[in-house]
């Protein structure tokens, strides 16, 4: 997919199936020239629906949702927390570490982060973490090129953060869809989760790793995301149906809405908001659901044809359909309507999620906006269609694209943020 600034994270693999490997890394980086063989070997393998493209969410659609209550009854008879509540609970807790930096931090570093990069050694060599960020945005801007325009807009380090954090999403992603996906269990994926606890330590494993390490050790980003992504990897593994919205909201943030939670730190949020940091992440989360569930509906035939439907089962049964009915590919009256219920839900979550993007610092807004617009317009194309998405692909076309661009900007400008907070 490639619109501006919308096409984010798209993680990337090797046809190497250890996927401690990922992209083709060795575990000896002799050098900078055998990562660059190694990395180019795999990274144009994976378009995948659930490309984790930029973020943003949202809780106050919970408090309005008939789909899924806050809490639900377990067999056991005990109360357990809804989806949602799950995932309000790590924005909590992301918001809390930024409201702690942000109270111990220097006018300086609010301003943007100036430290001197930190020379992180790596194996077989020294001195390399510049190299890293470099080869992060190479991959960025073959892969991405859109999005990586998007990121010229943004202060020379955020942007190189938002680079180091794509590199690492992508290859996270191609461990379940890559050409080596046959081969991976949750045990590898225990062993990529024990290296993502190394890089957080200030110990990577390789250079791409290193620009990630020097990342996390600038911005106030929490770990949980990231593991939270892993852990969509492994819900990949073993499903390929949700019963309801609230199993589908799960996913749907482990793939694409973790995304909004560890770029907010970098993309800053501007010093006149008032804005609650909770508030923010929340339509943070908002745009990470909107794209993913807007993907969902476009890529529902191609995802039929892997043996997927990642449309909820019961609202599908309300709506006198199933499977089978999805499988036929036949564009009905009860296939119109049920899809026009969709996109009601996702475009909800669009609407969540421009109140966060007008908070943000104003280097990062135009790339958001720019992806917000772009990404609900492929709901525009999924009506156009006749909501035949079995066999029609909706996309924006280039035209489209330019044309959204000064729209984007105007919406940057002139949408100032917050003068009170909000909740």
């Amino acid at each position: 997919m490639s619109s501006v600034a919308a096409v984010l994270w798209v993680a990337a693999s090797s046809p190497n199936p250890d996927p401690m490997n990922t992209c083709g890394l060795v575990r000896a980086l002799e050098s900078s020239r055998a990562l660059s063989r190694c990395q180019n070997q795999r990274m144009d393998n994976g378009r995948r629906k659930k490309q984790t493209t930029k973020t943003w969410s949202v809780m106050s659609y919970r408090r309005r949702s008939a789909v899924s209550s806050s809490v639900v009854a377990s067999h056991a008879g005990e109360i357990a927390l809804s989806s949602e509540e799950k995932v309000y609970n790590v924005v909590l807790r992301q918001a809390a570490l930024v409201n702690k930096q942000l109270r111990s931090a220097s006018p300086d570093l609010l301003d943007d982060v100036k430290k001197e990069p930190q020379e992180i050694v790596l194996p077989g060599s020294l001195g390399l973490l510049g190299e890293a960020y470099d080869r992060c945005g190479e991959v960025c801007a073959e892969y991405a090129k859109t999005f990586y325009l998007g990121t010229l807009l943004m202060t020379p380090e955020r942007r190189k953060a938002i680079w180091a954090i794509y590199v690492w999403c992508r290859r996270t992603d191609e461990l379940v869809d890559g050409p080596n996906a046959s081969h991976i269990t949750p045990m590898a994926l225990d062993r990529w989760e024990a290296r993502l606890e190394d890089l957080f330590r200030g110990r990577p494993f390789d250079m791409l790793d290193a620009a990630l390490a020097d990342t996390v050790a600038r911005y106030p980003v929490d770990i949980q995301p990231f593991r939270d992504m892993i852990e969509g990897m492994r819900m990949d593994l073993r499903k390929s149906r949700y019963k309801n919205f609230d199993d589908l909201y799960l996913y749907c943030y482990y793939v694409a809405g973790t995304v909004g939670l560890m770029s907010v730190p970098v993309m800053g949020i501007d010093p006149k908001s008032k804005a609650t940091t909770e508030s923010v992440y929340n339509a943070a989360l908002a745009l990470g659901l909107a794209n993913q569930l807007t993907n969902i509906l476009r890529d529902v035939g191609e995802d039929a044809r892997r043996g997927r439907v990642y449309l909820p089962q019961d609202e599908l049964a309300q709506a006198g359909l199933s499977d089978e009915d999805i499988f036929a590919g036949k564009v009905t009256d009860k296939w119109r309507n049920f899809m026009k219920m969709q996109l009601k839900r996702a475009r909800m979550f669009f609407d969540e999620a421009e109140k966060g993007v007008t908070e943000l610092d104003a280097a990062s807004r135009w790339p958001v906006w720019a992806s917000l617009l772009l990404y609900r317009r492929i709901l525009d194309e999924i009506e156009a269609n006749d909501y035949n998405n079995f066999t029609k692909r909706a996309y924006v076309g280039k035209a489209k694209k330019i044309a959204a661009l000064p729209l984007a900007y105007a919406k940057s400008v002139l949408k100032t943020p917050s003068s009170r907070g909000t909740n």
